[in-house]
C-alpha cells in the first residue's frame, strides 16, 4: 500500500510543569485541563479549522488547512491563558509551550500522522519558553506577510532528534484583550481606546527597599492604605488593589498599565522602613497623557507618622489632579492607635480564603490586635471575615464561630459607622445569617460610601442570586469588574453562580473553571453548569472527584450551606446536581 504523504501546518502543545501541578494536586489539575479544553482550546481549534491528531495528558497535536490558522490559532489560545492566569500565583499557573511546523507529514489510515513534519513542531514546542508560540522558518515565510506579528530570530537551533539545525523564530504574545472584556462577556464598560475618566487612577505596588524581603507586608500594606483613602474621594475612580498587585515585580510602561486597567493616572513609587523611621518616594504621572510627571516627593518621617503620611500622599495626589477638591473633601478613616496591631492586621489581610492554616493564622493576628487596640475598627472586621470563612469554608465550629463573627462585625461599625469596609464585612456576616434585608442594607451603605469598593458590589452580585434576582446578580458582576478588572477567583464564583441562575450555563462553566481560590466551591456549583449545559458526562465525572473527597455530601447541603431565600431561587443548582446524579 502506497504512503498518503502531504504537505500540512502542524500544531504541537504541552503544559509546562505539567508533573510538577499534577503532583500537587493531580484532580484539581485534570479538572482545570478539562475545562481549558472545552471553554477555549477546542472551540479556538475548531473557529480556525484545526483536526485534533491526538491528546497526550498535558499536551495535543493540531492539524490547520494553513499556517496562517495555525498561527492564528495558537495567537488565540496564549492569549487566552495570559487572561485565566491573570491573579493566579506564579505556582500554580497553566501555561502552554507551543510549536508551529511547515513539513511534510505522512498520514495514516486512522488519521494519524507520522513523519518529519509532525517531529519538528513536537521539538520545537520544547524550545519555546513558558507562554510563548515557536516557529519554524519554513512556517514563518508563510505567515510574516499576511499577519502583523513580532518575533525575536532565535537564529539556527539544534532540535532534538533533527538530523539539521532549524532557523527558530519566537512569536511575542501574551497582551490580552482589554481586561474587563477578557474577564466576562458581561462586563462591557470598559471600550478599548476610550478616553480614561479625568479623575481616574490606579496605584502601583509600591517597591519594598528596606532590605528585608520580611517587610514586603509592609510596602503592601501601605499601598492598599493608600488605595483605600483614594477610593472614598468623592468623583475618583481607583482601580481596586488586587487588579494593581498583577503588576508587582513586573517592568511594564505606565501608559501601558493605564491603558490596560482605562484609567488615566497612575501612582507609583517605593518604601523603605527601619526600626524608627519610615521613607517613601512617590510619584504621579499623567500616563493618558503622554507619561509626563505630575508631581514627586520624598517622605522622611518617624514610623509612628505612617497614618499621618498616608493622609499627605492622598491629600497631595488630590490636588495634583484635580485643584477644585479641597482638604475637606478627603473623608477621614478610623486609624489604629497602635504599630503592633496595624502590623499583626496587615498581615493577616486576604489570608482568610487561601487556606484553614492560613485563616487560622489570621484569626491568632487579629485576635492579638483587638487585645492591643480595642477600639481598631479594620481589625475588628477582619477578624469578623475569618471567622465567618472559618465556618463556612474551612469546617471550623459554626459555634461560637458564628456568634463572635457577628459581634466583631457590629463592633467595627459601632467604632467607624463610616467606613465602607466596615458594612461591608458586616453585610457579609449578615447574609450568612439569613438575615437578607440587614445584608442589603449594609452592602447598600458599603457601596454609597465608597462608590469604588468593588468587593461590596461583588457580594452585593451573591446576594441576589440568593434571594432569586439572576438579572440583578449580573450587573452587580459587571460593575464590581469594571472597578476589579483582574479581580481575585472568588469574583468568577459569584459571576458563575449569577450565570447559573439566569440560564447561561456555558458561560457559567468557563466561569468557573477561572476560580482559583474556592476550591470545591467552585466545583461545587461547576458540576451543575456542566449538566444544565449538556454536558453531562463531564458532570458526572466532575461529581465522582468531588463526592469521593466529600462522601457524607448530599445535594440538600448546598440549600443547607448557601443562603437562598427560597428553594425557587435554588432550583437551577438542585436540577444540575440532580442530572450529575449524586444522591438526594
Amino acid at each position: 500500500m502506497s504512503e498518503n504523504r502531504k504537505l500540512a501546518a502542524i500544531l504541537a502543545a504541552d503544559v509546562v510543569g505539567y508533573s510538577r501541578l499534577a503532583s500537587e494536586d493531580e484532580d484539581r489539575t485534570l479538572a482545570r485541563l478539562r475545562a481549558l479544553r472545552s471553554d477555549l482550546i477546542d472551540p479556538t481549534i475548531a473557529v480556525h479549522k484545526g483536526r485534533v491528531i491526538k491528546r497526550t495528558g498535558d499536551g495535543a497535536l493540531v492539524e490547520f488547512r494553513s499556517v496562517v490558522d495555525a498561527v492564528r490559532c495558537a495567537i488565540e489560545v496564549q492569549n487566552g491563558m495570559v487572561e485565566r492566569n491573570a491573579g493566579v500565583p506564579q505556582d500554580r499557573r497553566i501555561e502552554f509551550r507551543i510549536g508551529v511546523h511547515l513539513g511534510d507529514v505522512v498520514e495514516e489510515s486512522d488519521g494519524d500522522l507520522m513523519g518529519d513534519g509532525v517531529n519538528i513542531a513536537s521539538r520545537l514546542e520544547g524550545v519555546a519558553a513558558p507562554g510563548a508560540i515557536c516557529l519554524s522558518e519554513d512556517a514563518y515565510r508563510q505567515v510574516k506577510a499576511r499577519l502583523d506579528l513580532s518575533v525575536t530570530d532565535l537564529g539556527n537551533t539544534q532540535l532534538k532528534n533533527i538530523a539539521e539545525p532549524i532557523r527558530v523564530y519566537s512569536l511575542q504574545v501574551g497582551t490580552a484583550r482589554s481586561p474587563t472584556t477578557a474577564t466576562s462577556e458581561f462586563a462591557t464598560s470598559h471600550r478599548t481606546g476610550s478616553v480614561p475618566p479625568k479623575l481616574s487612577i490606579a496605584v502601583l505596588p509600591l517597591i519594598n527597599m528596606s532590605g528585608d524581603a520580611e517587610q514586603a507586608f509592609f510596602a503592601d500594606g501601605l499601598t492598599e492604605d493608600i488605595i483605600t483613602d483614594l477610593s472614598n474621594v468623592p468623583g475618583f475612580f481607583v482601580i481596586a488593589r488586587n487588579s494593581t498587585l498583577t503588576y508587582k515585580g513586573k517592568s511594564i510602561d505606565v501608559r501601558q498599565i493605564a491603558h490596560d486597567l482605562g484609567v488615566r493616572y497612575i501612582l507609583e513609587g517605593s518604601a523603605r522602613r527601619s526600626a524608627e523611621r519610615l521613607r517613601i518616594n512617590v510619584q504621579l504621572i499623567d500616563a493618558a497623557g503622554g507619561g509626563n510627571h505630575v508631581w514627586a516627593e520624598r517622605f522622611d518621617r518617624d514610623l509612628a507618622d505612617i497614618f499621618g503620611v498616608q493622609d499627605e500622599v492622598t491629600r497631595r495626589v488630590v490636588e495634583a489632579i484635580s485643584g477644585k477638591l479641597g482638604v475637606k473633601n478627603i473623608v477621614a478613616r478610623s486609624r489604629p492607635s497602635n504599630l503592633e496591631a496595624y502590623d499583626l492586621c496587615v498581615r493577616s489581610r486576604g489570608k482568610c480564603n487561601i487556606s484553614r492554616s492560613d485563616n487560622s493564622e489570621a484569626c491568632a493576628d487579629l485576635e492579638r490586635a483587638v487585645q492591643i487596640d480595642p477600639n481598631y475598627c479594620e481589625a475588628h472586621s477582619n477578624l469578623a471575615i475569618s471567622l465567618l470563612f472559618g465556618w463556612m469554608l474551612w469546617g471550623e465550629p459554626q459555634i461560637p464561630g458564628r456568634a463572635k463573627a457577628l459581634m466583631h462585625a457590629q463592633r467595627a461599625v459601632e467604632i467607624d459607622p463610616g467606613d465602607s469596609h466596615a458594612r461591608r464585612i458586616l453585610g457579609c456576616v449578615q447574609l450568612y445569617e439569613r438575615n437578607w434585608d440587614e445584608a442589603k442594607f449594609q452592602f447598600d451603605a458599603a457601596v454609597r460610601l465608597n462608590p469604588n469598593n468593588a468587593d461590596a458590589v461583588a457580594w452585593m452580585g451573591e446576594l441576589q442570586i440568593y434571594l432569586g434576582n439572576p438579572q440583578a446578580a449580573l450587573i452587580a458582576c459587571e460593575e464590581s469588574l469594571r472597578l476589579n478588572p483582574r479581580p481575585p477567583g472568588w469574583y468568577f464564583w459569584i459571576m458563575g453562580m449569577a450565570q447559573i441562575s439566569s440560564g447561561h450555563y456555558e458561560e457559567a462553566v468557563g466561569s468557573l473553571s477561572r476560580d482559583e481560590t474556592y476550591g470545591t466551591g467552585s466545583r461545587e456549583a461547576l458540576i451543575p453548569a456542566l449538566a444544565l449545559a449538556g454536558r453531562v458526562s463531564e458532570a458526572q465525572e466532575e461529581a465522582r472527584l468531588f463526592l469521593a473527597g466529600n462522601p457524607d455530601w448530599k445535594i440538600a447541603d448546598f440549600t443547607t450551606n448557601l443562603p437562598f431565600i427560597s428553594m425557587t431561587a435554588a432550583e437551577p443548582f438542585v436540577d444540575g446536581w440532580r442530572l450529575a446524579g449524586p444522591p438526594d
